[in-house]
């Protein structure tokens, strides 16, 4: 384009500033951003406020986070009909601990609760190792399922009764918990409290006498 066109002409370089810097002799202009990058902005800003307030502020049930869980509850559900309600004793926790049906039954509601104290692996993070022989608030097995749902040292564990309402998730979360010790995480934090006795074994129980079932 000649001098006299560019006078002529003068929208023609109005579009085009160049700015004060170049690189490598390529010079970057002042260019507009284009109209539907500007107003797919304005739309995003505009929704924000009704996706917050709909999603994280309003109803219950509405986050991905809430809607994993009740699908997850869900379909656990179908898995325990043929359980009944389970309770946190030694035998049922060692039981299930050592089938990985239930054991990943357990990893799932691990994941979604327990990750950020106690690491994906259990090595500790926040949280104590959970992966050696060494524990602070538990003697026994069973105690495991105590620690979860009353929670403990003044609420740094909190109580999960009231967060993870299926007393069958809890007994699964505290087999797959029990079936930690032992593990080598890749990660772990060192030992926090004392060394206590090995997990029991599974028993199988005695059929009862007949005096003993009419009681």
């Amino acid at each position: 384009m000649t001098s006299n066109q560019t006078t002529q002409n003068p929208s023609a370089t109005s579009t085009r500033v160049p700015l004060a810097h170049s690189y490598d002799g390529i010079r970057q202009y002042d260019n507009p951003l284009p109209s539907w990058w500007k107003w797919l902005y304005i739309a995003t800003v505009a929704i924000a406020p009704f996706y917050l307030l709909y999603f994280h502020v309003g109803a219950p049930n509405r986050s991905m986070h809430d809607r994993f869980n009740a699908e997850m509850d869900a379909n656990q559900k179908k898995k325990y009909s043929d359980l009944g309600e389970l309770t946190p004793d030694a035998n049922t926790l060692v039981t299930y601990m050592n089938q990985k049906e239930w054991t990943d039954v357990g990893r799932s509601i691990y994941k979604v609760n327990c990750v950020s104290c106690h690491g994906p692996e259990g090595g500790g993070v926040i949280g104590p190792n959970l992966c050696d022989d060494n524990y602070k608030h538990i003697k026994k097995i069973e105690d495991i399922a105590r620690v979860i749902n009353e929670g403990v040292a003044g609420g740094a564990m909190p109580a999960w009764a009231t967060r993870i309402p299926n007393k069958n998730d809890i007994v699964m979360l505290s087999a797959y918990v029990a079936s930690l010790r032992g593990s080598h995480p890749a990660s772990a934090k060192g030992p926090d409290g004392s060394p206590i006795a090995d997990w029991p074994s599974a028993s199988t129980p005695e059929p009862a006498s007949p005096t003993e079932s009419l009681k």
